[in-house]
């Protein structure tokens, strides 16, 4: 009774275990097709994402093909441990160009995206949004454009945001800001517009938030500060205006806060190195912030940042700010700081304990008083000091060859006096060397010839003399020479000209010296040059012909010299030249054609002795800004410029044609005088007395006439002068003459055949 049914429980739970595991199999193969068919949907996704793909110049997507069966071994893309589904698209710097497919909105399972520093163009995808379990999405470094899509605050697993450097435009949605988990979130380098949404403080968990380079606008808004865990914060290069809400100061954990270049006010809290001790950068340059700068930035003591140029500050430097050891840049130009006395740079010396100092920016200040001797002391690292346009006094100290870095040293618009010190050739590192707008004497040093790396070297508006050194062509990458406005003498060393690289200098400024000679035609080396200004010396002869070899000539400024002879035709290859001042030379000849060409927008060829007509095309269309006043013998051009007319061919030929028939006209007067002449002659008496006397040495008493020449006549009567004048009657007059070398008197009468009854007068008189 007990065996049979205990018999029939093994048979059910045989029977249900058969069930059961059948039942499993089912389940299994149901599993597997339909995880084989979402493989395939991967597949097609990925595939079509290549399609978007323009140019693969790296082959990173050579492996992505029908082929390949395992499309989880295709380079930038990983799939799960547990299921064939792709989770991660891994395709940074692969140099791919294309748009990105909607497809990608299929890859459901996708947690990171990364197609940053490609040059993917066209829209973010909308179906992105459809990607519940994304992490992380770095599209940085394209050339995205549109609208940043809203639906991405569907995405509610995103940790990390990347848009930055592209081209997305209209305002940054509100809807982000329910992404509650979101740490990073940059938009930067963009041309967003709008404001920021004021329920930015819903991301409780951001910690770095960019902005920065847009044409964001408004206020900032005072629920920022709710986002206690912000560490990093950038609005930088946007149109923010109002006031920085005061509890902004009071996020503790911030180490970056960036507002530069906006238009924000009002004063820095005084405490502000207190509230913020993890401070790292502060920079808040080009707003308009006022009033002193806090003492307690000195308790931010992790700080190597502090940027607070272009802004009204006022007052003294605090020294306290030598006591941040980590200090790598202050710069503090283009304020009201200083008082213009003595003491303003007292607390130079404060920062000779900063030993990571690189970057000391004072210049636009108010700050006076002579160098302290410490600035020798400064960090050796330095590698900026500016301390230009200041009402700083004194020598300029030969120690600052010390600081063996600088590369940029600015101690320009000063009132700076002495020499330069030669020592300055010492520093090796220099490039930019700025003393312009001084008080200094003497002669410039050719040590500074030892300067291999200047670029710029500029010593204007000083009262420096003395040749220039030719030891500047040793300066091979020079980029701009200016020394305009001194008292230097000699001429522009070929040295100089020749030393220097083609492929570098592209200013050249001498206005305003007593510089001689011809301008050397090793000018013509310089390939890259753009500005010349050679005005206002003495240079003379001609403009040389290798300026034509210098194309890249922008402002050319060759006035108030001693240039002579014509422009020269080599000119011409000067097809970019915008501004071109020949005035008060000695140039000759004609004003050049080609310069109808050019861009000219500004020319002036007064006060020199150019003549012929004015051209008519281009920049001398423009009566303001075209000058050729002070040239006597041009003509034509257009009514403004007031000129004469030129003669046409027409008139020429007109008034070519009257001047003949005049010299026709006293060719034959004059032999028409001279025969009436003879016939007068011999009917007088005296001239029958003369021709008696001729008589007797000839021969046979036949009458001989004697053959004389208008030549004989005209010297006889010293060219019909008055003095031998005899008399004037109604037709004519009357003259004594001495003929031969026997000196025999004759009367010569000249009839006026223009006078009425003189040809009768003529008959009569040879009748008698």
């Amino acid at each position: 009774m007990v065996y049979l049914p205990m018999m029939m429980t093994v048979r059910v739970f045989l029977l249900v275990v058969l069930f059961v595991s059948s039942t499993k199999f089912e389940l299994k193969d149901v599993s597997a097709a339909t995880m084989n068919s979402k493989s395939e949907t991967d597949r097609a996704s990925l595939l079509a994402l290549k399609d978007g793909i323009t140019a693969n110049a790296q082959g990173i997507l050579n492996s992505w093909n029908d082929s390949s069966s395992d499309f989880c071994h295709w380079k930038g893309v990983i799939c799960g441990r547990r299921h064939r589904r792709v989770i991660s698209l891994e395709l940074p710097r692969s140099g791919l160009i294309g748009w990105i497919s909607p497809s990608i909105g299929n890859l459901t399972f996708l947690r990171s995206i990364d197609l940053s520093n490609n040059s993917f163009y066209g829209s973010i995808p909308q179906e992105i949004g459809q990607l519940s379990q994304l992490q992380y999405l770095l599209l940085s470094h394209n050339s995205l454009g549109g609208d940043i899509p809203s639906n991405l605050s569907h995405c509610s697993q995103l940790r990390g945001l990347y848009l930055d450097m592209n081209n997305l435009e209209g305002k940054i949605p509100k809807e982000i800001t329910t992404l509650s988990k979101l740490v990073e979130f940059t938009v930067a380098s963009n041309n967003l517009s709008g404001g920021i949404p004021h329920s930015i403080g819903n991301m409780s968990s951001l910690q770095q938030m960019s902005m920065a380079y847009n044409n964001l606008e408004g206020s900032i808004p005072y629920s920022i500060a709710q986002l206690r865990s912000l560490i990093y914060f950038s609005i930088a290069v946007n149109k923010f205006y109002g006031t920085v809400p005061a509890m902004i100061y009071n996020i503790s954990s911030l180490k970056l806060l960036s507002l530069t270049l906006n238009r924000l006010h009002g004063e820095l809290p005084q405490d502000v190195g207190i509230a913020l001790p993890n401070l790292i950068y502060l920079l808040l340059g080009g707003n308009n912030f006022y009033g002193t700068i806090p003492k307690s930035l000195s308790n931010a003591s992790r700080l190597q940042q502090l940027d607070l140029d272009t802004n009204n500050f006022v007052g003294q430097v605090p020294s306290s700010l030598g006591s941040l050891p980590s200090l790598q840049l202050l710069n503090l130009e283009t304020n009201r700081l200083g008082s213009g006395k003595a003491g303003d740079l007292n607390f130079i010396t404060s920062l000779t304990n900063c030993r990571t100092l690189k970057g000391l920016g004072l210049d636009e200040n108010l700050l006076g008083g002579v160098l302290p001797d410490s600035v020798s002391n400064l960090s050796i690292n330095l590698n900026i000091f500016l301390l230009g346009t200041n009402q700083i006094h004194g020598n300029i100290l030969s120690s600052i060859v010390n600081l063996t870095k600088l590369s940029k040293l600015g101690l320009e618009n000063n009132l700076f006096t002495g020499s330069i010190p030669s020592s300055l050739g010492k520093l090796q590192n220099l490039e930019g060397l700025l003393l312009h707008g001084n008080r200094l004497t003497g002669e410039i040093p050719p040590s500074l010839g030892n300067i291999s790396l200047l670029n710029v070297l500029e010593l204007s508006y000083n009262h420096l003399e003395g040749p220039i050194p030719s030891t500047l062509g040793q300066c091979k990458h020079l980029l701009k020479l200016i020394l305009f406005k001194n008292n230097l003498n000699g001429s522009i060393p070929k040295q100089v000209l020749t030393g220097l690289s083609s492929l570098s200098i592209v200013k050249l400024d001498v206005f305003m010296n007593s510089l001689t000679g011809p301008l050397p035609l090793e000018v013509g080396n310089l390939k890259n040059l753009w500005y010349l200004d050679v005005s206002q010396n003495k240079f003379n002869g001609e403009i040389p012909i290798t300026l034509g070899s210098c194309m890249s000539l922008k402002f050319l400024y060759l006035d108030h010299n001693f240039f002579e002879r014509e422009i020269p035709m080599n000119l011409k290859a000067l097809e970019g030249l915008s501004e071109l001042d020949l005035s008060r030379n000695n140039l000759s000849g004609s004003i050049p054609k080609y310069l109808q060409s050019f861009p000219l927008e500004y020319l002036n060829l007064s006060f020199n002795n150019l003549e012929g007509e004015v051209p008519n095309g281009g920049i001398f269309r423009n009566s303001s800004v075209v000058f050729v006043g002070g040239n006597k013998k041009l003509c034509g051009g257009i009514i403004e410029l007031h000129l004469p007319k030129c003669n046409t061919k027409r008139s020429m030929k007109r008034e070519r044609s009257f001047h003949l028939k005049i010299l026709i006209a006293i060719i034959f007067s004059v032999v028409g005088c001279f025969f009436l002449f003879l016939l007068v002659w011999t009917s007088c008496p005296m001239m029958r007395r003369a021709k008696k006397t001729l008589s007797s040495a000839c021969s046979t008493d036949e009458f001989n006439m004697i053959k004389l020449s208008y030549e004989d006549l005209f010297k006889a009567t010293n060219g019909f002068s008055e003095t031998n004048l005899i008399g004037s009657g109604s037709f004519g007059c009357v003259y004594k003459g001495v003929l031969g070398q026997d000196e025999t008197i004759v009367t010569v009468k000249v009839l006026n055949l223009q006078q009425r009854g003189a040809p009768k007068s003529f008959k009569v008189e040879c009748n008698h």
